[in-house]
């Protein structure tokens, strides 16, 4: 997977040739913990030390092609405000090009293809960078940001002037040529050259059709050169139509590739998770299961009440999630945008959803108090019927767990339906997103987590139908340790294989603080 990360906030300053020293180019390529989109669409951080400074010099060329060498990079420094660079350009034509441009203004911006070796992926898709391999610098056009500027370049050095004839000569030769005539030669008359008039007539001809690499390359580089050839094109076949001119029409990609897979975690979210140990495949996690006794001493000097106090361990078994797949070479190399990003970005989404579901799923196994609501199809869109409910699965939260009180109501996506749809008799809404004083919340179609009799309504879609559950995530714990993406290389075959994975465990440490429906 190749990187092209554009510098911020970059100053790049430029030594100019003198004599035998080469033209060098110095500043910051790649600042640190600086979020930006890469040209595959793929938002990438890197952190300080991402890059091994002591590295194999890396390439400098000309808007990421490599087939336009121009030097390499020299040095690689790790500042505080990001990696520094310094490099040389090779005394080629091509790279006093360069430097006439750089001179001109023309390249006042580079750009670094870096090879993410070490990196993980936030719930937010930021791919964070945390080791990388610098493959190459390029100098660029349009710079990312307006200070991110080349200085101080200077000319390079005065093509050598051509070879002049020496005048005298010409006379000597023209009088030794003169002299070599013979009389017959020298009596016969001469003829007058024809007369070319000062502005000929140019016949008006149908220009030549360009080649398909000639309008690629004019439409590449846009501008005066792209306007002239297509007035060409219009000029040479006025009625040529698109399916007469097929081989020259490009086939544009609008990027990023679009990925309509949400990869929210809501259950997770409210409960929130916490970290996993590092060792074992079992940890252990204490729990007080029975309570000290407290009494009123019946008269002086009487013992007071004798007790207990029990501390017993959950254990909870880790437990692994992820998935691979094998890319070819080709595909890693032939694909715009980069297919290793998007496949990337879709297995972080994939993740989060299946170990959301897991979650889910623990959360109904692990609720173990239930409460009968009604029959679903007829008394979930009754006002009455919920307002008992809910009064009735408060009470019992309450008895059950030592005096807590519930926060949350975890519904699947019919019932989030039955609430959004709840209507007094005057068909009000009993949740409205801007209502009056006297209503029982807010919810919104467009919101997953609204409020309703004063819980915070969580709607996972990987809840089964006609799940209804209340309580106080606090006796719900969740663990995670996410290891992000591998990779591999298979040599033999020309492939990579690359895998997404991480360790998750979930435990139902008080079931007391929850209550769940159930339907007749």
């Amino acid at each position: 997977m190749m990187l092209r990360f554009e510098a911020d906030t970059t100053l790049i300053t430029a030594q100019a040739a003198d004599g035998n020293e080469p033209a060098r180019i110095a500043g910051v390529a790649v600042p640190w913990d600086t979020v930006a989109t890469v040209s595959g669409g793929q938002q990438v951080k890197f952190e300080r030390g991402a890059f091994d400074t002591g590295q194999k010099p890396a390439k400098l060329i000309e808007n990421h092609d490599l087939t336009q060498l121009r030097g390499i990079v020299d040095t690689l420094t790790d500042s505080p405000d990001g990696l520094e660079f310094e490099a040389t350009l090779a005394d080629t034509r091509a790279s006093r090009d360069a430097v006439a441009l750089l001179k001109a203004g023309a390249y006042d911006s580079v750009s670094v293809g870096a090879h993410p070796v070490k990196f993980t992926t936030d719930a937010e898709g930021v791919m964070n960078v945390t080791e990388a391999k610098l493959i190459e610098l390029s100098l660029v056009a349009v710079p990312a940001y307006e200070d991110a500027v080349i200085t101080d370049i200077a000319a390079t050095a005065e093509a050598e002037p051509e070879a002049q004839q020496d005048p005298e000569q010409d006379t000597d030769n023209t009088e030794q040529e003169h002299e070599e005539m013979t009389d017959a030669e020298k009596a016969e008359p001469v003829e007058a050259e024809a007369t070319i008039p000062t502005n000929p007539i140019i016949y008006a001809q149908k220009p030549e059709l360009p080649s398909a690499v000639e309008y690629i390359a004019a439409l590449i580089k846009g501008g005066p050169e792209l306007e002239q050839m297509q007035k060409a094109v219009r000029a040479a076949a006025p009625e040529v139509g698109t399916a007469d001119t097929a081989g020259i029409l490009p086939t544009p990609i609008v990027g990023p590739a679009y990925n309509n897979y949400v990869g929210v975690r809501p259950v997770i979210d409210a409960v929130g998770v916490r970290a996993m140990p590092g060792g074992g495949k079992v940890f252990i996690r204490p729990k007080v299961t029975t309570h000290t006794s407290m009494a009123a001493q019946a008269a002086e000097f009487d013992t007071l009440q004798s007790g207990t106090f029990v501390v017993d361990d959950i254990q909870i078994t880790k437990g692994t999630y992820g998935g691979y797949v094998k890319i070819s070479e080709q595909d890693l190399d032939w694909t715009d945008p980069a297919v290793l990003t998007l496949i990337l970005d879709d297995m972080a989404r994939v993740y989060a959803t299946t170990t959301e579901n897991v979650a889910a799923d623990n959360l109904v196994s692990g609720s173990t108090n239930t409460l009968a609501f009604g029959a679903a199809a007829t008394d979930l869109d009754d006002p009455a019927k919920w307002a008992t409910w809910i009064g009735g699965a408060a009470e019992d939260v309450l008895g059950n767990s030592d005096g807590n009180l519930p926060t949350h109501l975890f519904v699947s996506p019919n019932i989030w339906g039955y609430l959004l749809g709840l209507a007094d008799t005057t068909g009000r809404s009993l949740f409205p997103s801007v209502g009056p004083m006297n209503a029982n919340g807010s919810l919104g179609a467009g919101q997953v987590n609204g409020n309703a009799y004063g819980l915070q309504v969580v709607v996972s879609r990987w809840f089964a139908s006609n799940t209804l559950i209340m309580g106080d995530p606090s006796g719900y714990e969740i663990f995670e340790q996410q290891k992000g993406a591998i990779t591999v290389d298979n040599p033999t075959e020309l492939s990579r294989t690359l895998a997404w994975r991480g360790y998750f465990a979930t435990s139902m440490m008080d079931a007391g603080k929850f209550v769940k429906a159930t339907f007749t």
